[in-house]
């Protein structure tokens, strides 16, 4: 299902009782995050916050919270139904044989629903062109005491490759430095970093515009992992199942979603020196540390006329951009079982952060397969900040902590089975000696053969025949113990 704008789905939560309407007068410094924060660590519903101190706009918080929220914001019962899609259309063997073509022809129809199409019109989020901007008018979020000021922290960054011509999203956070400035943080593996570069080298002025406020599936989509080559707007118009309709930005080239709240349009002087950006309290539970990144000027904000303000608090989980990153798992898990079908499933644990933590399934051939894994999954994309990889047998769910618990604590011998490795960190990792770099683990939780070194005989797990435990099936009601 494709949700007009961001007010559809604000209306749709509201009608399935997913949305609290908050009418007492909160403040954008501190306050919201508060009443956040415990709304989050209670699984609670989303909040509107209709009455926010020094702004007209009522500022939408917590709308992905859920995994049920989650899954609705992208149009299906549960995350991996997209999963599922993706797998089927790029199974070859569904378009094999002439019936198989036939059968696959609404599969394909849907393959028109990724481009986007450009309208010649502006769109509803020019309904107010301001062009003397002025960013204090908008219910700009202070999440936490140490952070260095108020930031922007769902955004949707959207900048043009100089040399191809190729939009690119990304959501990099923004901190409001004054009325019409604040600070860009890309950082140094992000694919806006790289972009910023190329125009470093040409010099003058890169045209940027932030988008405010989508169809979740948009926003979504300038989170996800993409390959260079795919435009977050196509892979939208995919989860969405309709494409995503872009309109010319009032000051620059950039086409920005047609149905956004607010456009921010301006740009980032490459000349101009670097400004210290941060703390910023992140997803790791911890303030992330100030450092220097470019600037965004601002030189014109555009709106509807009755804008909702979104935004997301980051913090110790479970907090909304969790769910967001569950999404990112068992949509992209087809993907990798493509590159690598030795793979049954995996889990990023919501402790994890993110980055911190995969533990993965396999169905093992070979010895050392379980390092195999590790190594192949360090080396792709995002997945080479994963401060650890935990691997183990394919009949171990990665979703059942408490059994692979078990196995980590039961199943290693720690010279024979963990794995250090040196690689490229998270610029938001603190625990590495230095910014950008450090040492990964990997613990090869699996059964171990003869051939992977391992002399004795390895024990069988303790299992209950199966004909007694048919008949305590049977006669369970009988012993009258529930």
């Amino acid at each position: 299902m494709a949700y007009k704008d961001l007010q559809d789905f604000i209306k749709h939560l509201d009608e399935k009782g997913m949305l609290k309407r908050v009418k007492t007068e909160v403040d954008s410094d501190l306050e919201i995050t508060e009443i956040t924060d415990r709304v989050s660590k209670k699984y609670g519903p989303a909040l509107l916050f209709e009455n926010v101190k020094g702004s007209k706009y009522p500022v939408l918080i917590n709308a992905m919270g859920t995994y049920e929220r989650m899954s609705m914001s992208l149009g299906v019962e549960k995350l991996d139904d997209i999963g599922n899609d993706i797998e089927e259309f790029i199974d070859m063997s569904n378009y094999l044989g002439l019936m198989k073509k036939i059968k696959s022809l609404p599969r394909l129809t849907r393959m028109a629903t990724v481009f986007p199409i450009k309208l010649p019109t502006k769109g509803a989020c020019q309904e107010v062109i301001e062009h003397d901007p002025d960013l204090s008018t908008l219910p700009i979020l202070k999440c936490w005491p140490g952070d260095g000021g108020r930031f922007i922290t769902l955004p949707l960054v959207m900048t043009k490759d100089p040399e191809t011509g190729i939009q690119n999203t990304g959501m990099y956070r923004l901190q409001v430095y004054d009325k019409n400035s604040t600070g860009m943080h890309w950082h140094l593996h992000k694919d806006g970093r790289e972009i910023y570069e190329k125009y470093k080298a040409l010099g003058g002025k890169m045209p940027v515009s932030v988008a405010l406020g989508c169809d979740p599936a948009i926003t979504y989509s300038a989170t996800a992992p993409l390959p260079k080559s795919i435009d977050e707007m196509m892979f939208a118009g995919f989860l969405r199942k309709s494409p995503v309709k872009l309109v010319k930005s009032i000051t620059n080239d950039i086409y920005v979603p047609a149905d956004a709240e607010f456009v921010i349009e301006g740009y980032v002087d490459v000349n101009e020196e670097l400004k210290l950006e941060g703390p910023f309290g992140d997803h790791t539970g911890y303030y992330s540390l100030a450092d220097y990144y470019p600037v965004f000027h601002v030189t014109c904000i555009t709106h509807k006329k009755n804008a909702v303000y979104p935004a997301t608090v980051v913090g110790k989980p479970p907090m909304e951009d969790c769910y967001m990153g569950k999404a990112t798992e068992r949509i992209f898990l087809p993907l990798l079982k493509m590159q690598y079908p030795e793979i049954i499933d995996f889990n990023f644990p919501l402790e994890g952060v993110f980055h911190n933590c995969v533990i993965v399934s396999i169905k093992k051939r070979y010895p050392g397969h379980a390092k195999k894994i590790m190594n192949s999954l360090w080396g792709i994309g995002q997945m080479m900040y994963t401060k650890m990889i935990i691997v183990v047998d394919e009949n171990v769910s990665p979703q059942d902590i408490s059994t692979v618990a078990w196995k980590v604590f039961n199943n290693i011998d720690a010279k024979r089975d963990v794995v250090i490795s040196e690689g490229p960190l998270d610029a938001l990792d603190h625990a590495s000696d230095l910014p950008h770099y450090g040492h990964r683990m990997g613990i090869d939780a699996t059964k171990k053969w003869p051939s992977e070194g391992h002399s004795r005989e390895w024990p069988d797990d303790i299992e209950m025949s199966e004909d007694i435990k048919d008949l305590v099936s049977r006669r369970w009601a009988e012993y009258d113990i529930e």
